[in-house]
């Protein structure tokens, strides 16, 4: 194995040996500055309505747990619901007794925001705190001096997760008895105590900014070539990765496919592009032609590209593009590969699953030698130059609308027309203006799914048209598609009618405010199948129209 090889752990485990040793992190920008924690049940045994400071017990490998953010200079926070105020079960000077006792047990922390509130009756809106409110992490947020993108939230229900999502934050699950099945499903991310949450963090942090330090004898490179021959999603979350590796290179030239064409013209970083169908890519792929594959190599030998960085998806293999790339001459490359390799690869990059594939990306391009400038944001981004002007049409003249985008580019993953017919007459109820987008070909369904009361967009608009019209909205109801992406790209908050064909925790919007929503636990999950393999489509089509004006809502709560 050479020295730039990167192996996992052998006990599956997927932290390494250098994640819980406290490795110095490299030169990229952190992840993360602050974790949020639950108090009841996640740091602390749950008593209801505890105000008594001598119950007050943690849970296993809690001071360890959090000793270890705080030497890794993370901030800590306390968001909690305590109702109990409210209820009349204990008092003010009750839960500050009990503050100081678990500060006593556990350390300092670095902000408290406590809500006191009872639950809300049923119908009513309740105040802006209470989790799932997204109160709380926006609260901590600032009183950190970070924004929710910078925080991890880690709690043990499924209100502290949609409360984590809501705000922006990523979360991470730490299952009790008391946690219910489709809340463990539903979780972006889930660990067996407090300390695999740490461990899941610190690794995160780790990967995305790279152990190495710079190599005193590379020099930087005239030209490096960028591949994701993929779809328009997969090219917008490789962005954060691209920008990455043109912030150390003189010139980036990226190799897209058809379908991500539109995509990767909109990428900040990119000075060429070459589409090109790769048959081990494509989901409808041509026959493997060997002159097909004769001219590609002769493509990529024009460019005269020093090394080539190949970003797939987990279940793709880079080797085929290697060893093209090999034949036109390029010296090193770098790509993410589980097989072994041979002498196709010079830097052999191993991620274990569940993280966001932006990170999975950004740790590829660190492994690579080009981790994110520390002054650049480990967000998805587009080029402004390229989107077009804000769109003309009187009904979008002021920002603020809700857009529904009913189409997918995977039949398994699109929500039923009939429901998002009612979901845009439940919104327009509710008092929204929502516009109704779709791409070329999907003109019936979007005029089907507007009806009477959207405004019907579809099939109108370029990708860089649908980006104008989303940059301008309140937020985004929308599957696992493309335009999940773009939203996350312009800051637009999501609704996620997501199907769980595939991980939320990896494929989900990333790092802007969003509400997943859909039966995660349906029998699809994780098979990604593309055409739903379960009859009645369980997954997306037992959500309530009500849920989708809830969610909205509530991203409308961190928003103010």
């Amino acid at each position: 194995m050479r020295k730039d090889q990167v192996e996992p752990p052998q006990d599956g485990s997927g932290v390494t040996r250098a994640d819980l040793a406290g490795v110095r992190p490299g030169p990229g920008p952190a992840l993360f500055d602050a974790v949020l924690l639950d108090r009841d049940g996640t740091v602390i045994y749950d008593v209801p309505y505890n105000g008594d400071p001598d119950q007050v017990r943690p849970v296993p490998g809690a001071r360890e747990a959090l000793d270890r953010l705080r030497a890794a200079g993370l901030r800590l926070g306390i968001v909690s619901n305590q109702s109990g105020i409210a209820r009349g079960r204990f008092s003010a000077a009750d839960l500050a007794r009990v503050i100081a006792r678990v500060e006593e047990l556990l350390g300092p922390f670095d902000t408290w925001q406590i809500c006191t509130h009872g639950e809300p009756a049923q119908g009513t809106p309740g105040c802006r705190c209470r989790k799932p409110a997204p109160g709380l992490v926006w609260d901590a947020a600032r009183a950190l001096g970070t924004v929710p993108g910078r925080c991890v939230v880690v709690g043990d229900i499924g209100a502290d997760m949609t409360a984590a999502g809501a705000a922006g934050a990523a979360g991470i699950l730490v299952p009790t008895p008391a946690t219910r099945t489709e809340e463990v499903a539903a979780a972006p991310a889930v660990a067996g105590d407090l300390r695999a949450a740490v461990d899941i963090i610190l690794r995160r942090q780790r990967l995305a900014r790279g152990t190495a330090g710079p190599d005193p004898g590379r020099t930087r490179p005239r030209c490096v070539l960028v591949a994701r021959p993929d779809s328009a999603g997969d090219v917008l979350v490789t962005g954060p990765a691209i920008r990455a590796i043109a912030a150390g290179a003189d010139r980036v030239v990226m190799l897209c496919g058809p379908r991500g064409r539109a995509a990767a013209e909109l990428l900040p970083g990119v000075d060429e592009l070459i589409e090109w169908p790769l048959p081990w890519i494509d989901p409808q792929p041509q026959p493997v032609d060997r002159a097909q594959v004769d001219r590609l190599a002769d493509r990529l030998a024009a460019v005269a590209a020093d090394e080539a960085v190949l970003f797939t998806s987990f279940h793709q293999s880079a080797l085929p593009l290697a060893l093209v790339l090999r034949m036109a001459g390029v010296r090193r490359i770098s790509a993410i590969s589980d097989d072994y390799p041979g002498s196709l690869l010079d830097v052999r990059h191993r991620v274990s699953l569940g993280i966001p594939e932006a990170e999975r990306a950004l740790s590829l391009a660190a492994a690579a030698g080009f981790p994110l400038p520390p002054d650049d944001e480990p967000v998805l981004r587009l080029r402004t130059d390229c989107l077009a002007p804000p769109p003309t049409d009187q009904a979008l003249a002021e920002p603020g609308y809700v857009v529904v985008h009913p189409g997918s580019s995977v039949d398994a993953r699109a929500c039923p027309p009939e429901l998002c017919q009612r979901i845009v007459a439940a919104l327009t109820e509710a008092g929204h203006r929502v516009v109704v987008t779709g791409g070329p070909g999907e003109g019936e369904l979007c005029t089907r799914v507007a009806g009477r009361s959207g405004v019907d967009l579809g099939g109108q608009t370029s990708l860089t048209g649908l980006a104008a019209i989303i940059s301008r909205a309140g937020c985004l109801v929308v599957g696992n598609t493309g335009p999940a992406h773009l939203a996350a790209a312009v800051g637009t908050p999501v609704v996620s009618l997501f199907a769980p064909t595939v991980p939320f925790g990896q494929w989900g919007p990333y790092r802007v405010p969003a509400v997943r929503l859909g039966d995660a636990a349906a029998g699809c999950r994780h098979t990604r199948a593309t055409t739903c393999p379960v009859p009645g489509h369980p997954c997306l089509s037992t959500v309530e129209p009500s849920n989708v004006v809830e969610a909205v809502r509530l991203l409308g709560e961190g928003a103010a």
